[in-house]
């Protein structure tokens, strides 16, 4: 009898320090649940990763035929400042005299998409093909209507980058998130103090040499048309700023 009352005894002593240890474990939890700090934390976390979820809609276009979805829609570039685009006028694209490169986040009104030979001298930014294909544009402050490539067929093979070159929803509602300032300093293609890779190169574009791999602690050097930026970010916030 009292070998077995020992046995209970050690079993009811084991039970006990299971459910003791198990009460600490989720008052501990309860805790760091009521703790503002870890909360705070966590939404900080949250806050900084929300733009790499952003959903975008895409066109992925593989046959010309697709590319009809475009006529009378408006993009905004995305791709800014690496893709050259030129008067179109009198029904023809005039390769001779480029208009520039497109800015960053630039809306665009397509007016139709053409097929067209290209030049052997002319460096647009996509390779040539037999023929390229380009989007026919107005932007919005003028009547004159502007050509920039949106891919190219070589043979039976048809290349199309449209998802690549263009937000198809204005990119101040995709990231709607961002502050005013920021966006104040986009619209003027302006880079400030604080600002993260993504929105720098909304800004000033995506022809940009990098120092390293590591996205957001790294020194990035910008090629703006010509001009020339130098941004160095920590934590991805823009820290040192320099424009040649």
């Amino acid at each position: 009898m009292g070998d077995r009352l020992k046995t209970w005894q050690k079993i009811a002593l084991i039970t006990l320090i299971t459910l003791a240890i198990g009460g600490i474990y989720l008052f501990f939890v309860w805790k760091q649940r009521q703790n503002p700090g870890v909360v705070n934390r966590d939404q900080d976390t949250e806050s900084t990763n929300m733009d790499d979820y952003v959903v975008m809609r895409t066109l992925s276009p593989h046959y010309f035929e697709d590319l009809h979805k475009l006529v009378n829609t408006t993009v905004w570039m995305k791709n800014g400042y690496t893709m050259a685009y030129f008067p179109y006028a009198g029904g023809r694209i005039v390769f001779a005299h480029p208009a520039g490169v497109v800015p960053a986040a630039q809306r665009l009104e397509i007016k139709k998409v053409i097929k067209s030979a290209v030049p052997a001298a002319v460096d647009d930014g996509i390779s040539h093909g037999n023929q390229q294909v380009f989007a026919i544009f107005a932007l919005p402050d003028g009547p004159n209507l502007y050509a920039v490539a949106l891919g190219s067929i070589e043979g039976s093979e048809e290349s199309y980058y449209c998802d690549i070159l263009f937000f198809y929803d204005d990119p101040h509602g995709i990231y709607d998130r961002w502050p005013k300032d920021v966006w104040a300093a986009i619209d003027a293609h302006q880079v400030k103090t604080g600002m993260s890779e993504l929105e720098t190169r909304m800004a000033i574009g995506q022809k940009m040499q990098a120092s390293s791999e590591e996205q957001g602690n790294r020194t990035v050097n910008f090629d703006q048309a010509g001009k020339h930026w130098s941004v160095t970010y920590v934590n991805d916030h823009a820290t040192e700023i320099k424009q040649e």
